[in-house]
């Protein structure tokens, strides 16, 4: 069985075209309406005003004629008499009394029965087709009626119609062909946005050009724009996690297969085990710091709720304290006062707190780590080791960048403390020395408030 065909949809600028078309087509037929009553209206006026002037002009001179013939009897019929040449063929006229007797009609007139049924009344009746009009005699008692065909009015007002939309009609078939011509040339600018998202792929997601672009197409290019940063961005920690997981767990898998098949090789001693598992620690823990760092990179939109920035880093201390060598060794300062919220993501905010205190506890000695909430938006982690140079501030945000080759790391813990704080719209401040000029190392971030939070 052949599947049907499936029609194609016609262009914008075809329908453009016709939408438009119609548009003026049905403004014009009103319009046509509108002009043909008002223009029958005058006509009529018009007509009716002519009928009335050769009326009151007809009577004197039907006055006169019956007054030349004289007066006929009760009951007799009427005096004939050609139709005046003012009248024309097609005006038909009787002179009668008051009691509706005819006194005086044309010969033309002599066997029309229109008059019959109008009352010898003054002013306008329409009957048979005809208009007729009855005009009294201001100082006798006689009354002329005039009949002018309504045929005439009609056909005026036909030829009316007819001069006003035959040019109308070529003027739409001519604002067609001109509608399409322009819709066709202002839409290439749609075309040429066409084709540049055609081009885009996973090799190219520049953004798209929207110079000479009309405010709606702007607008489209702004959001298209916006949706090829964010796939850029997710392709870039696609690569990007790739990249750092070659790079980070070749060694941890290549000493963990060393370990295991050390100790099935030889005797399985409880040595090489400790081995192994410390090789698995390093694993878990580099792909741990790895996916941290994909989740701070990746595009995913980031919770925006109030965060209590005490309970946050209580929660984190709580954590390590889990550690019963770290239980002194950190040590957790928050205000007394209440403090108002940030606005935040409450999951990458601790992946940030707890990479810094891991940092502080690797590099700062063994002295004492301080985990402090310094005010509204402001948490800070503290060290008294040696400290780095002033120099090498900047670099530690960068991905695989260690101060000191002398400790076990990764080099991502700044870089993905960065990361998150940036996507939170804040600031992370590095201090080394401290503030008071003795040695150690500082880490503080300061967060945008939650709007309209009351202090927890």
């Amino acid at each position: 069985m052949t599947p049907p065909a499936v029609r194609r949809p016609g262009t914008l600028a075809r329908r453009l075209t016709r939408t438009l078309v119609l548009c003026v087509a049905a403004v014009w037929a009103l319009s046509l309406v509108g002009a043909v009553g008002f223009v029958h209206r005058e006509i009529n006026r018009n007509f009716d005003q002519e009928l009335e002037e050769s009326a009151l002009r007809l009577l004197d001179v039907a006055t006169h004629n019956l007054d030349l013939a004289g007066l006929p009897a009760r009951g007799a019929p009427p005096v004939l008499e050609p139709p005046p040449l003012v009248s024309g063929d097609t005006l038909l006229y009787r002179l009668v009394d008051t009691e509706g007797q005819t006194l005086l009609v044309p010969t033309v007139a002599l066997h029309s029965h229109i008059f019959d049924p109008v009352p010898p009344v003054p002013g306008f009746r329409n009957h048979a087709g005809w208009r007729i009009y009855t005009v009294r005699h201001p100082l006798r008692p006689l009354l002329l009626q005039l009949a002018d065909p309504r045929s005439e009015r009609r056909q005026a007002v036909r030829v009316f119609m007819l001069g006003l939309a035959l040019p109308m009609l070529a003027v739409l078939g001519l604002l067609a062909l001109v509608v399409s011509a322009a819709a066709r040339g202002e839409l290439r600018v749609l075309h040429r946005l066409e084709a540049e998202i055609a081009v885009r792929g996973g090799d190219d997601l520049r953004p798209l050009a929207l110079a000479g672009m009309p405010r709606e197409l702007q607008s489209v290019g702004e959001h298209v724009n916006r949706l090829l940063e964010r796939l850029a961005q997710a392709l870039d920690v696609e690569r990007a996690l790739a990249a750092n997981a070659a790079h980070e767990l070749r060694t941890p898998l290549a000493a963990v297969r060393l370990r295991l098949q050390t100790a099935l090789e030889g005797s399985l001693a409880a040595s090489d085990i400790e081995a192994a598992v410390r090789s698995l620690d390093v694993l878990r823990h580099r792909t741990e710091k790895l996916l941290q760092l994909s989740r701070a990179e990746s595009a995913a939109v980031l919770a925006q709720v109030p965060v209590d920035l005490v309970r946050l880093a209580a929660t984190v201390a709580e954590e390590f304290w889990q550690t019963p060598a770290l239980q002194q060794r950190l040590q957790l300062r928050v205000p007394d006062a209440p403090l108002p919220p940030v606005r935040g993501d409450v999951d990458a905010l601790a992946i940030a707190l707890r990479n810094l205190v891991e940092n502080a506890l690797r590099y700062g000695g063994d002295g004492r780590i301080d985990l402090a909430v310094r005010g509204a938006g402001v948490v800070a982690v503290r060290d008294h080791g040696p400290g780095v140079a002033p120099a090498r501030l900047d670099a530690l945000r960068q991905r695989h960048v260690r101060d000191s080759d002398a400790q076990a790391g990764y080099g991502l813990g700044l870089s993905i403390v960065a990361t998150i704080v940036q996507r939170h719209q804040g600031r992370l401040a590095l201090v080394s020395p401290l503030p008071d000029g003795t040695p150690g190392f500082e880490a503080r971030i300061e967060l945008p408030l939650a709007e309209n939070a009351a202090p927890a």
